[in-house]
């Protein structure tokens, strides 16, 4: 190594930038102070002596319930077509759109998402914003989710919240030498430039006091994004290498998508809960801290003792001891043992307290009433929900920040798609046997370029998992049931009233749709089995009515068709089932709704 090619690399300067505004602004200490008080080390730096730290952590079930509001509903991506110019091409998109929900429901469950959008919700309620960098795998032609800590990311523009505007994106990873040297080698970077990849001890940027303690030799590595003439650029470096040269992925949006807690005017990082709770929280903790050192020094009666009048002075601290005076007589006790009674504590400090407690709850939105503090028994499922949807009416924009930010990440897997598929991609289709109702997968290729033709627009369908959302839901069923809905006579009524409930209704939407799509497909099936046996009677009376030669024609015809069938592996079909299929395309028209087979 040539000590006169050390130079750091330009990444590394807009880097040092970054991290000097995130000192400037407090970023680095506000995180660790962030997840102390939400974690309970809310003693830290207080000269206590041997006082025990005592606490009341009301800060932590604020942050898990105003979560737990935001995940009280199941999320699915939805990818429908905008292209409504090209009329032919129409019913294609229709079906691609449905492979590509199968295809992101899949990714979601595969990467696990439920329980990364619960860690960015939860980093974002804490610590202002919550952030995910999508990365792509190109050999199984999936999207890779990663969870980013706020200071990790670093904006060319830190007064907008807007990503997709953002002039350059810094993501700055922390690993060890051998894995970044693993990573720089299978990302093109030569061997010959191995020895620049040096450890370092910067850890004072790390989110979290335990990850500024490090067992391994370990380097920082910075990711450049930046947007050129439409596209998005991406380049990788250390603080002395550059490992990724510029390159141009072709993508047109950052593959990074943040979930701000709440707006902050001026502000690219929001504002989360838990910084303005903390001086509360500290008054109620120092408050306690009184209370205890109140009951520890005068809560309990204290001995005053004339020692020089007893023998054995060590006897006033034993259960049924024999105290011996020194000859004084011992008529009067109280003239040689005494006690001091227990201080009385003003009930105001108790009163402050729990005020403290109480007002910081209710005016964060977390009370006993927006915590759903109803007696089940003597309240309907509906009785409860209304009272939390109520109470849960300030959380709306949070529940739209989250929809939002789920959204971004769809747009980022279908360009991601859009741009690496360029032989098309594989995707899996249900099909149900016509005749047997059996349903199996096959594997579906969609071309590159009818996934640009598709235009696709981005929806979130929410659907509520709650407790008492699912009481309500089973019971609109139930209704439904008892009230005949789910007969052929009424599906038709009940499919109207789905299609005109909310997408975030109460009541099931996609499952009053599925039971509809089941009964009417019932009623597919008992036509074309009553078609099928009139077919069979209109040929087994035209059998019985013909002639010797004309029954002889048609049986050896019949043996012949099932001859060339058992040849072919029974892979082709009969003529009487082309004609059935003939008929079943006939009676799809007929019916009311189309059912995809």
């Amino acid at each position: 190594m040539d000590i006169r090619e050390i130079v750091e690399t330009p990444i590394w300067g807009l880097y040092e930038k970054g991290r000097n505004y995130h000192r400037q602004t407090g970023i680095y200490v506000d995180t660790d102070r962030n997840y102390r008080m939400y974690n309970g080390n809310q003693w830290e730096g207080a000269k206590l002596g041997g006082v025990e730290q005592v606490q009341k952590n009301f800060i932590k079930p604020i942050v898990k319930y105003k979560c737990s509001v935001i995940h009280d509903n199941l999320y699915a991506i939805n990818y429908s077509s905008l292209n409504f110019e090209n009329h032919q091409f129409r019913r294609a998109a229709e079906r691609y759109c449905d492979l590509l929900n199968g295809y992101a429901a899949r990714i979601w469950e595969q990467d696990k998402m439920d329980f990364k959008l619960r860690r960015v919700t939860k980093d974002s309620a804490i610590n202002d914003e919550g952030i995910i960098y999508v990365n792509f795998d190109e050999e199984k032609m999936t999207p890779v989710n990663e969870i980013v800590k706020k200071n990790d990311i670093y904006y060319g523009n830190e007064n907008d919240d807007d990503i997709q505007a953002q002039p350059y994106i810094l993501i700055r990873k922390r690993m060890p030498v051998v894995n970044a040297i693993e990573l720089a080698l299978s990302l093109g970077m030569s061997e010959d430039k191995i020895d620049f990849i040096i450890g370092d001890t910067d850890t004072f940027e790390e989110s979290g006091e335990a990850a500024k303690e490090e067992i391994d030799n370990m380097v920082t590595i910075v990711y450049k994004m930046y947007k050129q003439d439409g596209t998005v650029h991406f380049s990788v470096a250390t603080r002395w290498v550059e490992v990724v040269e510029d390159q141009d992925t072709g993508l047109s949006l950052y593959p990074v998508a943040h979930f701000n807690w709440e707006e902050k005017e001026g502000s690219a990082r929001g504002e989360g809960e838990v910084r303005f709770l903390i001086p509360n929280q500290i008054e109620v903790n120092r408050t306690e801290m009184r209370r205890v050192l109140t009951v520890k020094h005068q809560a309990y009666p204290m001995k005053v003792v004339d020692t020089s009048k007893i023998a054995n002075p060590d006897a006033l601290d034993t259960v049924g001891g024999t105290i011996r005076t020194n000859g004084a007589p011992v008529d009067d006790v109280h003239k040689i043992v005494g006690t001091i009674p227990p201080a009385q504590m003003s009930a105001d400090v108790v009163q402050l307290q729990q005020e403290l407690i109480d007002v910081t709850r209710d005016l964060a939105g977390a009370g006993d009433t927006a915590t759903g503090q109803v007696d089940p028994e003597s309240a309907s499922g509906r009785a409860i929900l209304a009272v939390q949807q109520a109470s849960q009416a300030p959380m709306t924009e949070q529940k739209e920040s989250c929809k939002n930010f789920i959204e971004d990440i769809a747009r980022i897997w279908l360009e991601y798609i859009i741009v690496y598929a360029k032989d098309g991609i594989n995707m899996e289709e249900k099909v149900t046997d016509p005749n047997t109702g059996e349903e199996t997968y096959q594997v579906v290729n969609i071309p590159r370029t009818a996934l640009q033709q598709l235009q696709a627009a981005v929806k979130i369908d929410v659907t509520p998992k709650g407790v008492y959302d699912k009481f309500a839901q089973e019971q609109t069923i139930e209704n439904l049931l008892l009230n005949g809905f789910l007969s052929a006579q009424r599906v038709g009524e009940l499919k109207v009233y789905g299609e005109l409930l909310d997408d975030d209704s109460v009541a099931p939407k996609t499952k009053i749709l599925e039971g509809v799509d089941k009964v009417l497909e019932q009623q597919r099936r008992i036509a074309m089995i009553d078609a099928q046996a009139q077919m069979m009677k209109q040929r087994a009376n035209q059998f019985l009515m013909g002639d010797p030669d004309e029954q002889s024609s048609m049986m050896s015809d019949a043996a012949m068709q099932l001859q060339m069938q058992q040849m072919q592996g029974g892979e082709q079909p009969l003529p009487e089932e082309e004609e059935y299929q003939d008929m079943e395309a006939e009676l799809d028209e007929e019916l009311p709704v189309e059912t995809e087979e």
